[in-house]
């Protein structure tokens, strides 16, 4: 059959390939052109569920001839052929129809495509309509909000009130009978009523500016005048110098100061104002002055330069850190202590001149941080001085000023925030930095205006004048009394290191023509060294002795009798006299403890002591308190019995006249002299 087959196939093969054949097969093919062509307006009148069903079945018809084709070959009988070749042909046509199908398909699915993509593009263009709108539509909402929220500019002038403008305003600009009933026209009206009242200022604006520029050429002409006049008051000046100078009138000088006095912060300013009030009105021997830097301190009101400059500045700082190793915590420590104890440049100078041309020298700082003021002094006397080993604490600048006012002894600050401060750099006290500080004396504050109340602490003290003022003429006397106390006490020293008791003419009648005991030690000691002496333990218990007095040690001799003299010296000497405690020694050692006249002869010195002050203000009290110390061990001495047990004539024979030797069951003797008489007696 397949031999069959081929043969059956070859006639076709070669018809197709013949002349004639072309000429049908150009024709046929023109006829399928024309059906293509006729096929895309047959799409359109065809069913597509139609053709779905024709092609169903012409595919269902394709595999019953398929199977029976195939069924007759497995037969293999040749007669099947003809059968074989019919079905053949019905198959062609079924694939006819299946191409034919499959071409209305593409149509259709082009068409399908080509419609989409219409719907498409009209589906843009509505789209881009719709945002076209919308945009639109927003651009108006704009508009209308623009609108809605305008401010119009006479919204931000400040009209008059409506009482002023139909008060002030012409009826021809106000017109009440229109803009009463509409706001819109009053609103017009106010408005024309501001424009007019611009108007009238303007013209005053002009004319003030008129007579400014008048005033201002006047002012040139002065000012031309004054700056020729400038140099020649500075010649006058200067040629005055001379005058000024021979007159004691400093008159440059004193413009200098003032000048300079601007820039002292404020409690110094204060001192200084009221310091120099003083001396011109009431002590022509007060002179005040300024020191220190002026540039120094205009540097410290300078404003900060521009960030930029203290950018650069920072970096070249970090820069230059970066190479250097980072301090420790101790040398911060120590910087930040340098900062918070940091004084200001200027400081003000007092110099208080006594009669006999000796000075004392003050000189006041100020510590910004702290807000406290500080002082040091120093002494500078007209005649240079006889040297006394005991005397080295009476002028020096720690205990000079002690306890100028009682119980002010200058070690801690009065200020109470600055232990808080000190809290935060480690300081616990100020008195380890006053003798490169100087000390804060209460009354150095009050000289300065300055008042720290305890009960009430403040957050600012603030200086005040009338607080300086009213306590200027009381310091500066105790000040002048204490360089005078001082100074005497030098003297005094002088001649007692020396065995020399100084009494003047005027307290000759306080004792006997002749005393035989004698001073042969005077010395200081420190308050440990006194703490430690048995018999001065009343004298500390009675809070009599503290550690800001000075104190010395006196030793008084007559044969083989010695006494010696513990003195506390107050530093309010000699308003607070010295307290003596004595200790006898002869006879084994005698003191206030277990003998009563020991205790009598203290009693002459310390409770007695106002016979002793002499003439006033009384700077000889200790002198004389030590040469009657001599007259009561001559009368203790003389007055003793005589130890028959002991052959030989008495140790200290009676040479003063005594109207008793002993009184009373404590045997007391008779220290008391009487004056002219010349005798001893009882008190």
């Amino acid at each position: 059959m397949s031999s069959d087959s081929s043969k059956k196939r070859k006639p076709k093969v070669i018809r197709t390939d013949g002349g004639p054949q072309e000429g049908k097969r150009g024709k046929a093919d023109a006829d399928q052109d024309v059906r293509y062509y006729s096929e895309e307006c047959e799409v359109d009148l065809r069913d597509p569920i139609k053709d779905y069903e024709l092609y169903r079945e012409t595919c269902q018809e394709l595999q019953r001839l398929m199977a029976e084709i195939q069924e007759l070959k497995s037969r293999g009988i040749k007669d099947n052929a003809s059968e074989i070749d019919e079905r053949r042909i019905q198959s062609c046509v079924h694939f006819m129809t299946l191409k034919k199908l499959n071409r209305l398909a593409h149509i259709r699915l082009k068409k399908g495509r080509d419609q989409t993509h219409e719907a498409k593009q009209k589906v843009d263009a509505y789209h881009l309509q719709l945002q076209n709108l919308l945009y639109e539509v927003m651009h108006l909402q704009k508009e209308i909000t623009k609108c809605l929220e305008f401010k119009s500019k006479h919204e931000e002038i400040e009209l008059v009130s409506l009482e002023e403008f139909y008060k002030e305003a012409p009826p021809e600009i106000s017109r009440p009978a229109i803009t009463l009933s509409e706001p819109h026209q009053q609103t017009l009206a106010r408005l024309d009523w501001e424009l007019e009242q611009r108007k009238r200022l303007a013209e005053k604006y002009k004319e003030c500016l008129t007579s400014k520029e008048k005033i201002l050429k006047e002012i040139e002409v002065k000012k031309e005048y004054l700056s020729s006049l400038q140099p020649r008051l500075n010649s006058i000046m200067q040629a005055s110098l001379p005058v000024q100078e021979y007159l004691f009138m400093p008159f440059d000088q004193a413009h200098k100061q003032y000048e300079t006095a601007r820039h002292l912060p404020p409690p110094l300013y204060v001192l200084f104002v009221q310091a120099s009030a003083y001396g011109q009105a009431c002590d022509k021997k007060l002179v005040v002055a300024i020191e220190g830097s002026v540039e120094e301190a205009k540097a410290l009101y300078k404003p900060p330069e521009d960030s930029q400059d203290d950018e650069s500045d920072s970096d070249a700082e970090e820069e230059q850190t970066t190479k250097r190793r980072r301090p420790t915590l101790g040398v911060q420590l120590d910087d930040k202590r340098k900062e918070m104890l940091k004084r200001h440049p200027l400081s003000v100078t007092v110099d208080l001149k006594c009669k006999d041309e000796n000075v004392l020298h003050l000189t006041f700082y100020y510590l910004m941080n702290l807000n406290v003021m500080t002082v040091k002094a120093k002494v500078t006397t007209a005649v240079e001085m006889t040297t006394a080993i005991s005397a080295g604490d009476l002028l020096s600048p720690d205990s000079l000023l002690n306890c100028l006012y009682p119980g002010d002894h200058g070690r801690k600050t009065p200020n109470p925030a600055n232990q808080f401060q000190f809290d935060k750099v480690g300081i616990l006290t100020l008195s380890d930095y006053v003798t490169e500080l100087g000390h804060p004396y209460v009354w150095v504050q009050k000289l300065g205006g300055l008042h720290f109340p305890k009960d009430q602490p403040q957050h600012t003290v603030a200086a005040d004048n009338s607080l300086s003022a009213s306590h200027m003429e009381l310091t500066v006397k105790l000040l002048r009394t204490r360089l005078q106390s001082r100074l005497a006490l030098h003297k005094q020293f002088a001649s007692l290191e020396h065995g020399v008791v100084p009494v003047s003419s005027e307290c000759q009648h306080l004792f006997p023509t002749k005393i035989v005991s004698r001073l042969v030690k005077w010395a200081a000691i420190p308050y440990e060294d006194y703490a430690e002496l048995p018999y001065t333990k009343d004298v500390i218990e009675a809070s009599l002795a503290e550690d800001t007095h000075l104190y010395y040690m006196a030793l008084i001799e007559r044969g083989t009798a010695k006494l010696q003299a513990a003195v506390v010296l107050n530093p309010g000497y000699s308003t607070l006299p010295p307290v003596f405690s004595l200790c006898l020694n002869w006879k084994g050692e005698r003191t206030s403890s277990n003998d009563d006249n020991i205790r009598a002869m203290e009693s002459e010195v310390n409770v007695n002591y106002k016979e002793l002050w002499g003439p006033k203000p009384g700077y000889q009290l200790l002198t004389n308190q030590l040469q009657r110390l001599c007259m009561v061990l001559d009368v203790y001495l003389e007055t003793e019995p005589h130890d028959t047990s002991v052959e030989g004539p008495k140790e200290f024979p009676q040479e003063k006249m005594c109207l008793r030797l002993v009184r009373g069951p404590m045997r007391l003797k008779p220290f008391k002299f009487n004056y002219p008489q010349g005798f001893f007696s009882h008190r």
